[in-house]
C-alpha cells in the first residue's frame, strides 16, 4: 500500500488492554490524526479499508494474560507492527502501571517487543498529566479522588485484586518482570536540555530499557523527540501510557504540520444507556450510585452464578426506555473474588444477549480487562473515534460487517477514568 509522504504512517500501537487502546485513539482524532483501531492484526483487506490513516493500533489483552500467553500471542502482533514500517511502534499500557510477573507482565512484553524490533534500547514514558499520572526520579504517582498519591500508597491501585502495585519505583517494579538492565533520564536532564547527554550516559553504561520522567507536556514533548531522532535511522519500540502518544502529537504539531482538531462536538443525547461493570474501582462505583440517583436502574451480575434474573430484569427496563447498569462490584469491598478471563467471556456473552434483544445503540463498558473480552465477544473488527467525552474514555463506533451491531456507539472506560456524572453524560451526550 503506497502513501505520499504526507500521508506517511507515523505510529503504531497495540494496547494491553482496550480501554487503553481507546485512549490513544482519543488523544489521536483530537489532533487530527487519521486513525483506525484493530481488534486483531489486520490484512491487506483489512488495511485497504483505511488507507488514508497515519496511525493503526491493534486492540490487545495482555494486560490480564501469562507471560507464556504474551511468548504465544506477541511476536505474531509484533511481527504485524513492524511490517507496516511505522518509525515509532507503542505498547500501550495503563498509566498506572499495574502488572505483574504472573499477569500483564510488561517486563516480558519488552523482552518480546526488543526481539521483534531488533531494538538496541527500550524507551519507556509512564506519565499521562492529562490523566494525573506522573513520573519523577522514575517513581509513578497518581491522581485519586482526593490528592495524589505515590502508586504504592494509592488508595485503590495498591490494592488492585490481581496486580496491585506495591513498589513506586518504576525501575524495581520492572526489575521483576524481566532481566534487561534498566535506567534512567531524569526531570532536571530533560528540563536543563541535558536529556540527549544522560540518555547517552545511560546506554553507553548498558541500560536496555530506560524510564523517562514526565511532569507536564513540555517533558513529555522532549522525551518524544529523543524517540523520533532515534525513529529517523531504524523503527523504534517503545513502552508506555498514552503520555507517549501526546508527547509524539506535540512533537509533529512542529515537525509535521499536525495540528488540533477543531470543532468536535459532543455527541447527541440517547434515550437509554446500557452499561457493563468488571470494574471494583471506587471511582466507577461513584459514577454507578450517581447514574441511580438521576434514574438509572441497576443490578448486580455475578458470572459465577446465573446471570438469567437480572438479564430479564434489564430487558424489560431498556424496553421501556429506561437506562441501565450492570456491575459486579460497587468497589473493591464488594468484591468477593477477582474475576478473570472465564468470567470476563461470560459477560461478553451476557452483553451480546442484551445489544441484540434490545435494540441498545450507545453502550458503557468500565473496566480494562472486562472491556477487552467483551468487545471480542461482539464480533468487531475495528473502531474509530466518533465523539469526546471525557480524557481517556471517548465515545467509539464498532465495525462489525454483517452484524445488527453494526456502527454501535460504544465507551470503553478504565476504572479510574471520569467525573462522578459520566454515565448520565454519556447518556446525554455532553
Amino acid at each position: 500500500m503506497s502513501r505520499s509522504a504526507s500521508e506517511a504512517l507515523l505510529y503504531t500501537w497495540y494496547g494491553d488492554d482496550f480501554t487503553g487502546s481507546t485512549d490513544v485513539l482519543e488523544a489521536l482524532a483530537v489532533h487530527d490524526v487519521p486513525a483506525v483501531l484493530f481488534t486483531d492484526p489486520p490484512d491487506e483487506p483489512a488495511l485497504a479499508g483505511f488507507a488514508h490513516c497515519r496511525a493503526i493500533g491493534i486492540a490487545g489483552e495482555s494486560r490480564s494474560r501469562s507471560p507464556q500467553w504474551m511468548d504465544e500471542h506477541l511476536p505474531k502482533v509484533f511481527a504485524a507492527m513492524r511490517s507496516l514500517g511505522a518509525p515509532v511502534n507503542h505498547y500501550k499500557v495503563c498509566s498506572t502501571f499495574d502488572s505483574a510477573p504472573h499477569t500483564g507482565s510488561i517486563g516480558r512484553a519488552m523482552e518480546l517487543g526488543a526481539q521483534a524490533f531488533a531494538s538496541a534500547w527500550i524507551p519507556i514514558l509512564a506519565a499521562a498529566p492529562h490523566l494525573g499520572r506522573f513520573v519523577l526520579f522514575s517513581n509513578l504517582f497518581a491522581q485519586a479522588r482526593d490528592g495524589i498519591y505515590r502508586i504504592d500508597r494509592h488508595p485503590t491501585m495498591s490494592r488492585h485484586p490481581v496486580t496491585p502495585m506495591d513498589e513506586a519505583d518504576l525501575r524495581l517494579h520492572l526489575a521483576r518482570q524481566t532481566s534487561l538492565p534498566i535506567g534512567s533520564v531524569d526531570l532536571p536532564a530533560l528540563r536543563s536540555g541535558g536529556g540527549e547527554e544522560r540518555l547517552r550516559a545511560v546506554r553507553e553504561a548498558g541500560a536496555r530499557a530506560i524510564v523517562f520522567d514526565g511532569l507536564d507536556e513540555e517533558t513529555l514533548r522532549k522525551s518524544a523527540a529523543l524517540l523520533w531522532a532515534e525513529a529517523s535511522a531504524q523503527p523504534v519500540f517503545a513502552v508506555g501510557s498514552s503520555g507517549l502518544t501526546y508527547g509524539l502529537l506535540r512533537l509533529w504539531q512542529s515537525l509535521e504540520g499536525i495540528r488540533s482538531a477543531e470543532n468536535l462536538a459532543s455527541p447527541p443525547a440517547v434515550d437509554h444507556l446500557l452499561v457493563l461493570s468488571g470494574s471494583c474501582s471506587p471511582v466507577t462505583a461513584g459514577q454507578i450510585q450517581a447514574a441511580q440517583r438521576k434514574g438509572f436502574r441497576a443490578w448486580c451480575v455475578r458470572p459465577e452464578t446465573t446471570m438469567a434474573p437480572q438479564a430479564e430484569k434489564a430487558l424489560k427496563e431498556l424496553a421501556r426506555g429506561g437506562s441501565v447498569v450492570l456491575y459486579t462490584a460497587l468497589g473493591i469491598p464488594d468484591r468477593a473474588g477477582a474475576y478473570g478471563v472465564e468470567q470476563s467471556h461470560a459477560l461478553g456473552e451476557l452483553l451480546r444477549e442484551l445489544l441484540l434483544r434490545s435494540g441498545v445503540r450507545r453502550l458503557v463498558i468500565a473496566g480494562g480487562d472486562t472491556a477487552s473480552h467483551a468487545v471480542r465477544r461482539l464480533g468487531a473488527k475495528a473502531l474509530t473515534f466518533a465523539a469526546p467525552l471525557t480524557p481517556g474514555a471517548p465515545l467509539c463506533r464498532l465495525h462489525v460487517p454483517g452484524s445488527a451491531l453494526d456502527g454501535l456507539e460504544v465507551v470503553l472506560k478504565g476504572g479510574q477514568i471520569g467525573p462522578e456524572d459520566f454515565l448520565v453524560r454519556v447518556r446525554d451526550g455532553r
